[in-house]
């Protein structure tokens, strides 16, 4: 516990010395020049950009840390408008100590029209990927100071990807992305796939992905000649397709997979918010489990509460142990109202925030995916608990119980105790 309390002080000094950073006027009179200038920066900042004159370093690549890598640094970024308004490059190159490997990205892309923004994109990564990870193309920005799943995470692949791409805005409400790519999957853990009686340990997949994400009742802006989003409207919606062909460039499975996601937010007349996401996703065909599903788990399988003790994510079960479950269908269903502020001082405002969780999935021919142990959701996974955020420095803490279909017979394996850390700036 002492190793992972030092690597969550470690992350929070390094990301707490950027969301930090104030600016000072050093003339009384402010411009409105000057104005714009602090608030795009600060807007770089926050969306996990460091920037330059021709180049906006990626904060994401500095410092992770997780059970496969250990510590994992390095160098990232893209270019901006400086450098060009019509061609980007948008490259990475990271190190893990504990697998000792390099990773990278060589990527780039060329702008195809600027009123649709839409873009042509050309990469090759050499990364890893987590097993049963979903994301979605159009979420082209998911940043945080400090992601607290990454500590835990041991289930990796590694994959080699040569992909093209099209980014394309249909209206201000609609957002897509297409990609084409091909891809060398290698487990980095003990893991055959049988199908036709052939044990495939390392496997090509060639995929085709659409990515839509509708917001049709956010409002828009255009600042700059560039579609600023002035205020968020919900529910918002998420739908991508993804379909593997197989024999084509030397594919082995043929797949389909349909994810989706729809987040709705509710304000209320006290300033509490209620927030509820859904996400739903179908995999059919010859799946491996390198593509499949879990509900993103954030319990360490150790024995106690103690042992236990890390740092609650964003929209991660907390009772649910790593590599407890997957699925090749599944949904979740996350509920958390946050209470207003206790304004007990001008610094001191913690906050109560209630949750409720809930997962059910299945998955067909189980038996084709040896040598990892694991269950099914066929019955309704339920947790409950809250969050008392922002007691000291960002710093809160988090309590959450396990009931229901997947309730265990020891009292304290039904039980997750963390701290909470939230920074904005």
């Amino acid at each position: 516990m002492l190793k992972r309390l030092f690597v969550v002080f470690i992350f929070i000094y390094a990301t707490t010395s950027f969301a930090q950073i104030t600016f000072v006027d050093k003339d009384s009179i402010k411009t409105a020049q000057d104005s714009i200038k602090r608030s795009a920066y600060l807007k770089n900042i926050g969306n996990g950009y460091l920037p330059f004159n021709y180049f906006n370093l990626d904060l994401r690549y500095l410092v992770k840390f997780n059970q496969y890598e250990g510590f994992r640094t390095g160098l990232g970024g893209i270019t901006n408008d400086r450098f060009s308004e019509w061609f980007r490059l948008n490259p990475y190159v990271v190190y893990g100590f504990k697998d000792h490997r390099f990773k990278y990205r060589l990527s780039g892309g060329f702008r195809l029209h600027e009123r649709t923004n839409t873009w042509l994109n050309l990469g090759y990564t050499d990364d890893l990927s987590e097993t049963g990870s979903s994301t979605f193309l159009t979420d082209k920005r998911f940043f945080t100071f400090f992601e607290p799943r990454l500590l835990n995470i041991d289930l990796f692949h590694r994959y080699i990807k040569k992909s093209v791409a099209i980014e394309h805005r249909m209206s201000n409400h609609l957002l897509s992305e297409t990609e084409l790519s091909l891809n060398k999957i290698n487990p980095t853990y003990n893991y055959t796939y049988l199908l036709d009686g052939r044990g495939f340990n390392t496997f090509d997949l060639s995929t085709a992905k659409l990515s839509l994400q509708w917001s049709p009742f956010s409002e828009f802006d255009i600042v700059d000649d560039e579609v600023v989003t002035v205020k968020d409207g919900y529910p918002k919606f998420t739908l991508q397709l993804t379909q593997g062909f197989k024999s084509v460039f030397g594919s082995d499975f043929n797949f389909s997979k349909i994810d989706f996601r729809t987040v709705q937010e509710f304000n209320h007349k006290n300033d509490a918010i209620t927030n509820i996401t859904l996400v739903a996703g179908l995999a059919g065909g010859d799946t491996p489990l390198t593509h499949l599903y879990h509900a993103y788990p954030n319990n360490i399988n150790k024995e106690t509460i103690l042992q236990r003790f890390s740092v609650a994510g964003l929209n991660s079960f907390e009772t649910m142990y790593f590599n407890e479950f997957f699925s090749d269908k599944f949904s979740t269903l996350q509920l958390k109202h946050y209470f207003p502020a206790f304004k007990i001082s001008d610094r001191f405002k913690p906050q109560l925030v209630l949750i409720s969780r809930y997962a059910v999935g299945d998955m067909n021919s189980i038996d084709r995916h040896q040598g990892i142990q694991f269950g099914t959701l066929k019955h309704l996974y339920s947790e409950s608990g809250f969050e008392i955020n922002k007691l000291l420095f960002g710093f809160g803490l988090s309590f959450a119980y396990r009931y229901g279909g997947y309730h265990l017979p020891e009292l304290e394996d039904n039980i997750a105790f963390k701290f909470t850390f939230n920074i904005s700036l």
